[in-house]
């Protein structure tokens, strides 16, 4: 399958370029995060748990440092190889499309981080997410969190540019068509770059329908990294909790 024809996400997670661009995301933000949801779920140590769209594997190795069993799943194979150095006996990552489930059973699952919605088809994301509920054991919990859409159209900012390691990113933004797009355009080693990221525009209306059209149960919303309470025009997050 040629670069051109491959979904943005499974070319643009896949370069290094990707990594630069976040590279200044709040990991002590993350990781208090974790730490907030982990005490919620009162997930018991050695508890099965998986960080789905993992990435490289950051926060599958903060869960793991906890005393869980973990195994980070990501479509970015070198993002998974990258992630790979870190397995040890209760830390394992594999290349995973989600919405496939996975073969065994999780105490919990993190989607973690605006890692849903990212599919053209609306088909899609109800697989994905059905994926997440049939991977779960009898008594496990799944968390999406996702950006408060309300709040980001609100406050979308056009166009900037950010230099990061010496690369100059050019970034427009709209909503356009039900999703939110972010254009992205530099010079890097020698040559011209451009990817697209787009992910559906959801609300917590859009979930809670798509949640009781497939007899998935939701526990509770909150509306930022600390848990507190979800207000749709205010809050920073939309972290929802289901089974």
């Amino acid at each position: 399958m040629s670069e051109q024809k491959k979904a943005w996400y499974a070319s643009w997670f896949d370069t290094p370029y990707y990594h630069i661009l976040y590279k200044d995301r709040d990991y002590d933000e993350a990781q208090l995060f974790i730490d907030n949801l982990t005490h919620y779920l009162n997930l018991s140590e050695n508890s099965k748990v998986l960080d789905l769209a993992c990435g490289k594997g950051r926060h599958a190795i903060y869960l793991n440092s906890l005393g869980y069993d973990v195994v980070g799943a990501d479509l970015s194979a070198n993002s998974i190889e990258a992630a790979k150095v870190a397995e040890n006996d209760t830390l394992h990552f594999e290349v995973h499309d989600m919405r496939e489930p996975l073969e065994n059973k999780y105490e919990a699952i993190f989607n973690l981080f605006t890692s849903f919605g990212y599919f053209s088809n609306p088909e899609d994301n109800t697989k994905a997410l059905k994926a997440m509920h049939d991977s779960l054991s009898d008594y496990g919990l799944a968390v999406i969190d996702f950006m408060n859409v309300n709040k980001v159209i609100a406050n979308l900012v056009p166009s900037e540019i950010k230099t990061v390691d010496g690369i100059e990113f050019h970034i427009e933004r709209r909503v356009e068509n039900g999703y939110i797009i972010k254009d992205i355009r530099f010079q890097a080693d020698g040559e011209d770059h451009a990817y697209s990221e787009r992910v559906k525009a959801f609300t917590l209306e859009d979930f809670e329908q798509m949640m009781n059209e497939n007899e998935i149960y939701l526990l509770d919303v909150f509306g930022d990294y600390k848990l507190r309470k979800f207000y749709p025009n205010e809050s920073d997050r939309l972290i929802m909790i289901f089974k």
